[in-house]
């Protein structure tokens, strides 16, 4: 195969030789002198030879994807003929064409012409002068554009025409063959070409090397006459003489740009991160919108589709082997009685449009998400789950933004950028000193997120109230037509019914003015009234009824629109709000309320909270200053309700039989909260026996508490929010009672007004705080099952015996310190009193009075000293003894 650059040669021999051709059909004759001869030639007698350029002729071409040669390529042969018949008018000093060679990319015309004249100078400037005229007088030369603008340059030096990538410029680079030509020399022989901006001074280089000038002209057309007409100049002055050579400047240097931007980065890194900004929101926001509204909308759920569900109901679910799984059913009716008020607050606060944000609080496994579901499944409402739970799993920013982002359906999700952020911010810390910027807080990017949510929820109401509306005007067309055929059939029964069409056939006349032909006029007696009475019974209907009834139908309509904004409104469930654990806990739990808060007050979606202990509506509350939250509580059933329930479900598992009072009892042991008892009908429906089950839920609440509790270990005791002696005395007082005074225990040792234990055993579900106008009133077991664990830790006698002597070694301690305290401040009042002297000698010594308290207390202190350390010493015999 032929290479690439033989392809060129070929192509520039083509050329070439394509512009001899045209050369000779448009010249007079062709002379044996090249371009590359002396600027003026004699020939024969006082005839000489001299060139001229005629430019913008043609198009600049300003480059390799510049397209306007072609138009100078296919008008060539006219233009060039168009010229010569203007040109050769002139017969001063015996003026002759000789040649017209073009030259397309500067855009001008070489003219090679022949002219008679003793002094060259004044012929030359008197044969420039009259073309010009002439031109000027025909309205201009020829030119592609035709806005016959072109020019007559003398050309000074010598024409070089080449066909490299060399396109024409605003700069002319002008080398010296010979030495410096002075700036005010260069200065006013280019000028006459055009305006120039700047001239630079010729500078060192290296031996054997030209020096050089740049000429920056004001226009590229100016650049383009300057190097066709001065190029191979001899210039002389100062004792020498210099050939000038001149060739286009590139106006951009290679690798400019890239240098420019590397050199400015407090300019260019702005604007760079401004753009993919603008390109974020512009193009990925919308997309991200639709993704979440397609999830709320079930677009991207293959199991919406009609086909699937066809495929399912008449393929899948009848040759299914395994029958379909039973959908777990919540407790109804009077067996459940104490959600019912829940659930009542639950469906009004979904029935109207939202102002503020319904929490739904109680403990872990009361039946919070289970009610909900069923709520949401029965309504058919279009729901949106956030667990934060799941979200307070993310050991990191990133992760947390993907959970986020995966729950809500945000997608696309660049969570790489973060770390490509950084590197961002690190870079531009070494080049300009700051950050960029550039990098999101955590807080911004879960505001975006949501952000987005909302707006896609908007979108949804939108989307579901448009169709619920459409599915109500086809109802109402539908009931319309349906009213609209029975009185139609009424009054074909009746012979009064008239079709227009046949008046096609009984032609134009009186029946067809009328619009009726033989039907009834009047009915008999049992008939129909005559249109008198018709009209009458019209004119008195309309006067109050017809106005009632549109009044009443408006109402009606406006009642309809209203249930209608309500039922298409989407509901956002955030479930395990404040969720123990997570390091960016807070964040998350500040955002979530702010944005739950702003939906709620935009009427924008039904906000339900689900939260574990009332106590984290703080949250909420500060998002929503001027607005009550809706406080829905679930607390666990009684004795005789939680019974009922076991029995119904263990009656739809299979097993009839009655409970006795023995098994009764048992179950009372687990109480009334909901995850236990389905925890005991598991256990029995996998074989054992109600009592055995029982036993084994208490025996792993014991072990599990010992361990959230104590911990399991030192270490482990080391990392716990309280103490194990804290716990302890909580644990051995709710085992004797059911509920504990809450600042009896708070004011009391070990805790001694230190609250923060007790609200981390309460996040902790070890014991549940309940409230009383506003404040805390009572301490509780965290289950109900609970109380039988903390019996069963206390009647340990080995763990009991640990936990005491460690509480006692504490509050021995605390009397020890007392009992020196006491001594030495008596050891003080010791010395006061030898100095003090009472002005009454039956007025008691302030002194004495202090010792006297003093003693008593310290006496006390040594009591109980010695009362524990006599207990210790009990204790230590039942470890030794290993029970």
């Amino acid at each position: 195969m032929y290479s690439r650059s033989a392809f060129n040669l070929a192509a520039r021999n083509l050329r070439s030789l394509s512009h001899q051709t045209r050369r000779m059909r448009t010249s007079i004759r062709v002379s044996t002198h090249t371009p590359e001869t002396a600027s003026t030639s004699k020939l024969d007698g006082d005839s000489q030879e001299r060139w001229l350029f005629i430019d913008s002729i043609f198009p600049i071409r300003l480059g390799i994807w510049d397209l306007r040669h072609y138009i100078g390529i296919l008008r060539e042969e006219n233009l060039l003929e168009r010229l010569h018949e203007r040109l050769e008018t002139i017969k001063t000093h015996d003026f002759r064409i000789r040649e017209l060679q073009p030259y397309q990319k500067d855009g001008g015309v070489f003219v090679r012409f022949t002219y008679t004249a003793r002094d060259n100078q004044n012929a030359l400037e008197t044969l420039q002068a009259d073309l010009q005229l002439e031109a000027t007088k025909h309205g201009g030369l020829p030119s592609w554009s035709g806005l016959n603008y072109c020019n007559i340059w003398l050309v000074k030096g010598e024409p070089f025409l080449e066909d490299m990538y060399r396109y024409p410029s605003g700069i002319v680079h002008v080398s010296f063959q010979g030495p410096d030509v002075p700036e005010e020399a260069l200065y006013n022989l280019f000028r006459p070409c055009g305006r120039i901006l700047n001239i630079t001074a010729p500078t060192p280089v290296p031996v054997g090397t030209h020096r050089s000038s740049d000429i920056l002209f004001h226009r590229v057309r100016s650049a383009t006459v300057a190097r066709n007409t001065i190029h191979g100049y001899t210039f002389s002055g100062g004792g020498g003489t210099t050939r000038l050579r001149t060739i286009y400047q590139r106006p951009i240097q290679a690798h400019a740009i890239r240098d420019w931007l590397a050199s400015h980065p407090r300019i260019v890194l702005p604007i760079i991160f401004f753009l993919l900004g603008t390109l974020t929101y512009t193009i990925f926001d919308p997309i991200r919108v639709l993704s979440v509204e397609g999830k709320m909308l079930n677009w991207f759920d293959y199991r919406e589709y009609k086909l699937y569900k066809w495929f399912r109901a008449n393929a899948l679910n009848r040759f299914s082997l395994t029958s379909l799984a039973r959908e777990d059913v919540s407790p109804q009716g009077d067996i459940w009685k104490e959600r019912k008020d829940a659930e009542s607050a639950v469906r009004s606060y979904l029935s109207d449009l939202p102002s503020t944000v319904a929490f739904v609080h109680g403990p872990q496994g009361s039946g919070k998400s289970r009610m909900l579901e069923a709520i949401i499944r029965d309504t058919g409402r279009k729901a949106l789950v956030i667990d934060c739970a799941e979200l307070n799993r993310a050991t990191s920013d990133t992760r947390l933004v993907s959970a986020l982002a995966h729950q809500t359906g945000y997608r696309p999700n660049f969570t790489f950028l973060n770390s490509v952020n950084n590197m961002v911010d690190i870079t531009t810390v070494g080049l300009i000193g700051q950050k960029a910027g550039f990098k999101s807080s955590l807080e911004d990017q879960l505001k975006q997120i949501l952000e987005v949510t909302g707006t896609a929820l908007k979108k949804v109401n939108h989307s579901l109230r448009t169709s619920a509306q459409r599915t109500v005007k086809a109802a109402q067309q539908a009931e319309a037509r349906q009213a609209e055929e029975v009185r139609t059939r009424a009054r074909i029964r009746a012979g009064t019914w008239h079709d227009p069409r046949l008046d096609c056939i009984a032609g134009n006349g009186i029946i067809c003015e009328l619009g009726v032909g033989d039907e009834l006029l009047e009915g008999d007696d049992n008939g129909f009234a005559s249109f008198d009475a018709m009209e009458k019974n019209v004119v008195n209907y309309s006067g109050g009824g017809e106005k009632t009834n549109e009044e009443l139908a408006r109402q009606q309509r406006r009642h309809a629109e209203d249930v209608q904004a309500v039922r298409t409104l989407p509901i956002v469930v955030i479930k395990n709000y404040a969720a123990r654990g997570g390091i960016y806990k807070e964040e998350l739990l500040g955002v979530l309320a702010h944005w739950a808060a702003s939906l709620a007050e935009n009427q924008i979606a039904h906000v339900i909270v689900v939260s574990d202990n009332r106590e984290n509506a703080k949250l909420l509350a500060r998002a929503l200053p001027s607005k009550p939250l809706n406080s829905i509580a679930l607390y666990d059933a009684d004795a005789p309700t939680a019974l009922s329930f076991v029995r119904r479900r263990l009656h739809d598992a299979g097993i009839t039989s009655d409970l006795t009072p023995v098994q009764n009892k048992a179950i009372e042991h687990l109480g009334g909260r909901t995850s236990d008892l389905e925890r005991l009908i598991h256990k029995v429906c996998g074989g054992q026996g109600i009592e055995e089950a029982v036993e084994d839920i208490i025996a792993s609440g014991v072990g599990e508490l010992r361990k959230k509790a104590f911990g399991e270990d030192i270490d482990d005791a080391k990392s716990l929010l309280w103490s194990r002696e804290q716990a302890w005395t909580v644990l051995k007082q709710l085992a004797r009672k059911a509920e504990l005074p809450y600042y009896e225990v708070l004011l009391d040792a070990p805790f001694k007004g230190d609250e923060l234990p007790l609200r981390a055993m309460e996040h902790a579900e070890i014991i549940s705080i309940s409230t009383q106008h506003g404040r805390p009133s009572t301490i509780r077991p965290g289950k109900p099952v609970f109380k039988c664990v903390f019996e069963r830790l206390v009647n340990d006698p080995v763990f009991q015996a640990i936990q005491d002597i460690a509480l006692n070694e504490k509050i021995i301690l605390s009397a020890e310190s007392t009992v020196r305290t006491c001594e030495s401040e008596l050891s003080t009042l010791q010395d006061l009193s030898k100095a003090e002297r009472s002005f009454w000698w039956f007025r008691r010594r302030a002194t004495s009075e202090r010792k006297e308290y003093l003693l008593k207390k310290m006496r006390s202190a040594q009591t109980k000293l010695q009362t524990l350390e006599r207990r210790n010493v009990e204790l230590k015999r039942v470890l030794a003894k290993g029970i």
